[in-house]
């Protein structure tokens, strides 16, 4: 893939409970300089970015774009969307869901500069709605190579992603 190519996949994991799926760097050694890092919807700790899900369990819909530079962010379609920095010893990464059997790993294109930092782009739409008839199934991830930095907040619209982004606020503002 040349530094221009973006590649983009469909695919699915099944979630078995925790309404969570994670991206694995196909390597899980050698992290331990790199700090963890979170922003609400997403967690990355030592080549695994855990994301929070729209639903608790069952299959899980995701969309994820493996490009050269910064795809830009779908601000029209998504409700919630926050970046965080990613580390990858491999260049290779893979989606899982949260199962207590054996995972399924989806292998993902090949990341565009190898081993080295990235950032991740994660989009989510109707976190507010599981359990609803109005319910979505809706996750867009998008990797890029990039210098790690901060984690940051692009959008937020949900109850849901105001909780996840602060619990103790979320709480204390509706006298939980």
């Amino acid at each position: 893939m040349s530094n221009e190519e973006t590649r983009t996949v469909r695919l699915t994991v099944e979630v078995q409970d925790c309404g969570v799926a994670h991206l694995l760097d196909k390597e899980l050694d050698g992290y331990a300089d790199v700090p963890a890092q979170s922003i609400g919807l997403i967690e990355v700790k030592q080549g695994c970015a855990t994301l929070q899900i729209t639903h608790q369990w069952g299959p899980a819909n995701f969309t994820v774009t493996v490009a050269g530079r910064d795809p830009g962010a779908d601000l029209a379609t998504y409700d919630d969307i926050v970046e965080i920095g990613y580390v990858s010893m491999s260049g290779e990464a893979e989606m899982t869901g949260f199962t207590f059997d054996e995972a399924v790993m989806c292998p993902l294109p090949p990341l565009q500069a190898g081993p080295g930092t990235y950032r991740i782009r994660y989009h989510v739409k109707g976190l507010d709605l599981e359990g609803t008839d109005d319910a979505v199934d809706d996750h867009y991830l998008q990797i890029w190579p990039a210098p790690l930095e901060e984690p940051a907040v692009v959008k937020a619209t949900s109850k849901a992603s105001e909780y996840f982004l602060d619990p103790e606020k979320f709480e204390r503002d509706r006298g939980l």
